[in-house]
């Protein structure tokens, strides 16, 4: 398989679980979204690593006399995001650009009311960098968002009996040492970078998810896709006997498959920061008065 054809296969793997995920979690960002601290609607929007569009809508949804940039690396995850604004009759409101955000020269992004990077900052590999150019992307008064998941969510429960116990912590673990040289930033405190980069931080608020796969069918797929993804990035790391026990979960045949329990959900946590632009304080009041 040639290197275009594999990041093909990994970008509409990735577009699928991400497509799962926005399902799962509308609700949530769709919270976010209305919890931002904005004096006025925002007209025009850049969505930072937009992926297939799950912020992209979500924003459109909020903002109706909004437009939205969506920015992403992906060509595969940009058409998709294409693909769902026509069916929505929403082809005016988007405009697509394709960009590898950690390179140093952005193409032009227009001048934004609202940045907003949902679950793609993690992926950047220079965040001083990137923080600094939505800084100045910005207008004085501009608000950037950034939200962020805690980790890969949890789906078995607590402290139940099971085929193999702790079998997920196991995989999260072997995940977390697979991904921490090219993740080292997932489950940062993006707050005292902001505050770097130059950004006030004017809210900072953590969502608790914990969705019943038994409330919502759509937990069944999210989980069966995210386990398989797992499995595809620990498969050399775990035990022989907990990579038997992950094909278990993962097959639909087998009495242990997930989407035969009635006790698995979605946990996991989203933290989103709120920061500003600041307006520069005029000369009049921070320099005293002559003698």
């Amino acid at each position: 398989m040639t290197h275009a054809a594999h990041r093909e296969c990994h970008d509409a793997g990735q577009a699928e679980i991400l497509d799962l995920e926005a399902d799962v979690l509308a609700a949530h960002l769709t919270e976010i979204a209305a919890w931002l601290p904005l004096d006025t609607a925002p007209r025009q929007i850049v969505d930072l690593g937009s992926g297939p569009g799950a912020g992209t809508f979500a924003l459109l949804d909020r903002f109706p006399e909004a437009q939205v940039t969506a920015v992403d690396s992906s060509a595969g995850h940009l058409q998709r995001l294409r693909d769902k604004a026509y069916g929505r009759g929403q082809t005016k409101r988007v405009r697509t650009v394709q960009a590898n955000l950690d390179e140093p020269d952005w193409p032009a992004l227009g001048t934004p009311d609202l940045v907003w990077a949902s679950a793609s900052m993690h992926h950047i590999a220079r965040p001083g960098q990137v923080l600094r150019a939505v800084h100045d992307l910005l207008p004085e008064g501009g608000l950037f968002a950034v939200v962020e998941l805690s980790g890969f969510p949890r789906f078995l429960p607590e402290n139940a009996p099971d085929d193999r116990p702790g079998l997920e912590e196991r995989c999260h673990a072997a995940g977390d040492r697979v991904h921490a040289e090219h993740l080292p930033h997932r489950g940062a405190d993006w707050g005292p970078m902001l505050t770097a980069a130059g950004f006030t931080v004017e809210g900072e608020r953590r969502l608790t998810v914990h969705i019943k796969g038994s409330d919502d069918a759509r937990v069944g797929g999210y989980a069966q896709a995210s386990l398989q993804r797992i499995r595809h990035a620990v498969a050399d790391a775990l035990a022989p006997e907990d990579l038997a026990a992950l094909d278990r979960l993962l097959d639909t045949d087998s009495q242990h498959s997930i989407l035969r329990r009635s006790d698995f959900a979605v946990r996991t946590e989203r933290t989103v920061w709120a920061a500003r632009r600041p307006i520069p304080s005029s000369r009049s009041a921070t320099t005293p008065p002559a003698a």
